[in-house]
């Protein structure tokens, strides 16, 4: 079914029905949305559709839309002096690739994104049409001097080079941050935004976007629909925070990426940089569950993925069988082999970040410290084009022509250049014959996010039966390989058996060649059966399926959730909740508060009352006013439940005469300010801190910034003041350590927010919850209104204590109005939240204006 929506993204100017070969392929397409969420009305006059009784019977596939800068398409001028294109699939692009690997019969995949051609505007409806019919591809079209300004300018000089660990620490290293071409950058991204919006069904596609270039579009996306199923993967390394922090748009990348659903990297390392940054920037910290790394951001659940990209075999498998393949690979021998010579081989682009001069040094090192090599070892270095363009790129070149030069005019002789430099493009085949032909393939790039040479080569090194005769082997031979990788690419921690080497380190890469060398036959053997076991099994085919079922599977609680966005520009957000759990409004309370007659208030104090972050942690003069007036109402009975120590809580509410207090959890309680303090759990001498206390020293003075608290009952170690991920990781081993040296105490070993803390056992806020409802139904004051707020894991217990008692209709009446409340959006047993500390300063306003209003009247009665 075509709706004018979707023919006016390709313009038909003629008015004229759709082609056939059009009419085909939109039965696969969705039916557009005019508005986020609703689906346009143009299709339902049946006169209109052009294939209603068709689609209706169609084999619904599920559909995914892959966006990435450029298309898996390669476009050519026609030459046979006809205007137009010619276009054709591009093999060796990872996009179609993993296509290949999830499966036509199961996933309709749609493409997204430009062309590597300027397409003239007059050509682009003509040229849009051609690659939706034939390839499914939906073309961007970005004018040259944006595109320039996003591609070449904030992508390659800002982003690419910040991402490989380069700052701008002057002119030449690196681009310094230029506004304007960010602002480039979030229009392209704008615009691939737009592009989508003509194609997705955002209830039931999946979209899947693909590195640096669109880090942005995650944001555009959710703001049109909340519910978007959104993965975003990124192919490239991610700095560690030191390093992320110096970029100035640095949260709203952050924030971005978190509008996805599934975030993927290639290697632990960047995602835990990425990790590290969202709790540093964002005070967002991560869980991992059942081997699922996962953020809450704003009610969302963001998992993470960790799985490196592999290779698309039956494409490396049909070149190896190529006669091409096999002619080439016969040449190299002649020149090689068969003239006494071993071939080290190393294929790289022409950049800054691949190391060639690292490795043509280690070179000539192993030339000087081993001259038995000189004559017989040829290292052959295939230099890929570079992809981006500047001052640095003639550098790598000027550099890398000069030191084959010095090499080969000091080590070479007739017959002989001991580095053999290939700087023009190679065909495919070319490349896979010189893998076969190599004794060694050497990986030395600085810093790369995944790198798949080397999985290139083990897999040409298993070779195929044909080239086994081609070598002179039996059939039968165990195949070998050697590898030399740099320790700072993706692919490294995946390939056990390689030699890792410090690419800086000349030495060590030296000799790193030296030992390739000398390996004996079988450890080569053992080594490579070990990689091609790997490489073989986690093919790209693997990797896509393994991504696409890790978003499906984040994504199906989608619809159990109600969604609305918030925030403008780049800081916007999709606050999602459970269909039960809800913001909890003020008219509402306010009404019911009104309404009602016997009343329990329960109010945390830290983080609920008083912000986490603030210095002085004593009550305002407001908040002191607040609560008295709360109190002065006699349908009212207030509790402030704190885990700090009676004490601290006399003198900072000695001002309060009706207020009931709940230091230290609720170990201690009182009712008002007279009367005695009550000991809510019988527990004895705390004989246990003696124990306690030397192992929180050790801890407090390993963590800078961490402190220790020792009230009556209880220890508590805090690190709000340290570093936040040495702090959380020094927090796990202390609780490990405190539950072993106190086990047969009678206390229990907590994790809080930023803290641990041990205290007896059986002491919680629950009982506090409990106490209060029991005292109050004792006076015959069954409450109708009961309100509890909190903002930690401490105060669940209350929560617990408060919704079990309105199940069991035995301390709350069935018919009374119930607000249990936490403090910001995240997981609880409470069923409302509220965002902040300033939002339960107004309600608890809210709350005591009504009672000081009622007070004032009954005076005057």
């Amino acid at each position: 079914m075509v709706s004018r929506s979707y023919s006016n993204l390709l313009d038909l100017a003629s008015g004229e029905l759709p082609s056939p070969s059009f009419t085909r392929m939109s039965r696969q397409m969705p039916r557009i949305m005019t508005v986020a969420g609703i689906i346009s009305d143009l299709d339902d006059d049946p006169s209109e559709s052009v294939c209603s009784d068709i689609s209706s019977s169609s084999v619904q596939h599920d559909r995914l839309i892959i966006v990435a800068n450029q298309l898996p398409i390669k476009a050519h001028r026609k030459t046979d002096g006809s205007r137009g294109w010619t276009f054709s699939w591009d093999e060796n692009s990872l996009l179609l690739q993993l296509k290949d690997g999830l499966g036509d019969d199961e996933i309709d995949v749609i493409y997204v994104g430009c062309l590597k051609e300027e397409i003239h505007p007059n050509e682009q409806d003509e040229v849009s049409q051609t690659l939706l019919e034939t390839f499914k591809c939906v073309p961007t079209f970005i004018p040259l001097e944006l595109f320039t300004r996003f591609y070449h300018g904030f992508c390659k000089q800002q982003l690419w080079p910040l991402f490989h660990y380069m700052l701008p620490l002057s002119p030449d290293l690196g681009g310094r941050f230029n506004r304007s071409l960010w602002q480039a950058y979030v229009s392209v991204n704008k615009i691939f935004a737009d592009r989508i919006m003509e194609v997705i069904n955002p209830e039931d596609d999946f979209v899947w976007i693909h590195d640096y270039h669109l880090m942005v579009l995650p944001t555009f996306l959710r703001k049109r629909f909340n519910r978007v199923k959104l993965g975003f993967f990124l192919h490239s390394p991610f700095p560690s925070s030191e390093i992320y922090k110096t970029l100035p748009v640095r949260e709203e990348l952050l924030r971005a990426l978190l509008n996805s659903d599934l975030i993927g990297f290639h290697t632990f390392d960047y995602a835990r940089h990425f990790l590290s940054c969202c709790s540093r920037l964002l005070g967002i910290s991560y869980e991992s569950k059942r081997g699922y790394i996962s953020l809450e951001y704003y009610g969302r659940t963001v998992s993470i993925k960790i799985l490196p990209v592999g290779i698309h075999m039956k494409q490396l498998q049909s070149v190896l069988n190529l006669p091409e393949t096999e002619s080439k690979v016969s040449s190299l021998i002649k020149q090689f082999q068969q003239q006494g010579k071993t071939m080290l081989l190393g294929v790289d682009d022409l950049d800054i970040f691949k190391g060639i001069s690292l490795k043509l040094l280690a070179m000539e090192q192993l030339l000087i410290q081993h001259p038995e090599w000189q004559g017989k070892v040829v290292l052959v270095q295939i230099a890929n084009p570079a992809r981006g363009t500047g001052k640095d790129v003639k550098e790598v070149k000027t550099e890398t022509y000069s030191t084959v030069k010095r090499i080969n005019e000091t080590f070479g002789r007739p017959g002989y250049d001991p580095v053999i430099l290939i700087d023009e493009p190679l065909k495919f085949y070319e490349r896979i014959a010189y893998y076969v032909t190599a004794e060694c393939c050497l990986v030395t790039a600085v810093r790369d996010g995944m790198n798949l040479i080397p999985y290139e080569y083990i897999i040409s090194r298993q070779g195929t039966n044909n080239l086994d005769k081609v070598l002179g082997l039996e059939p039968s031979t165990p195949k070998k390989s050697m590898l030399v990788v740099s320790e700072f690419i993706g692919c490294s921690p995946s390939l056990s058996g390689a030699v890792r080497v410090n690419p800086w380190n000349i030495d060590a890469v030296s000799d790193a060649m030296d030992c390739a060398l000398e390996l004996s036959e079988g450890e080569k053997q053992m080594r490579h059966e070990k990689h091609y076991k790997y490489v073989s099994s986690h093919d790209v085919g693997y990797w896509a399926r393994s991504f696409y079922q890790d978003l499906e599977r984040t994504c199906k609680d989608h619809v159990r959730r109600r969604c609305w966005g918030i925030g403008f520009g780049l800081s916007f957000r999709v606050v999602a909740l459970d269909l039960e759990f809800r913001k909890l409004s003020m008219e509402h309370i306010v009404s019911a508060y009104k309404r009602t007659t016997t009343r329990a208030i329960l109010l945390d104090y830290d983080g609920t009352l008083m912000p986490q972050s603030s210095i002085d942690k004593s009550p305002s003069l407001k908040t002191i006013e607040m609560l008295n007036t709360l109190c002065r109402d006699k349908n009212n009975m207030v509790f402030v439940v704190s885990a700090k120590s009676r004490n601290t809580l006399e003198e900072w509410f000695a001002d309060c005469e009706k207020l009931g207090l709940a230091a230290e959890h609720g170990c201690f309680l009182r009712s008002k300010r007279d009367e005695e303090w009550e000991t809510c759990v019988q527990f004895e001498e705390c004989g246990w801190k003696q124990n306690a206390e030397p192992v929180m020293m050790l801890y407090t003075e390993t963590t800078d910034g961490s402190t220790i608290e020792d009230k009556e009952t209880a220890l508590v170690w805090s690190y709000e003041d340290a570093d936040p991920d040495f702090g959380s990781c020094q927090a796990k081993e202390l609780l490990d350590h405190l539950e072993s040296v106190l086990a047969n105490e009678p206390v229990t070993v907590k994790r809080g927010q930023s803290s641990v803390e041990v205290k007896p056992q059986g002491v919680s806020k629950g009982l506090v919850a409990k106490r209060m409802l029991t005292t109050m139904q004792e006076r015959g004051m069954t409450p109708d209104f009961v309100v509890c707020i909190g903002d930690d894991r401490s105060d669940e217990d209350m929560f617990e204590v408060i919704t079990s008692s309105v199940a069991s209709g035995e301390l709350i009446s069935s018919k009374a109005e119930v607000f249990a409340c936490t403090v910001g959006n995240k997981p609880s047993k409470a069923k409302y939240y509220l965002d902040d500390t300033v939002e339960i300063a107004r309600l608890m306003k809210g709350l005591a204006s009504v009672s000081e209003q009622s007070v004032n009247v009954l005076a005057f009665e």
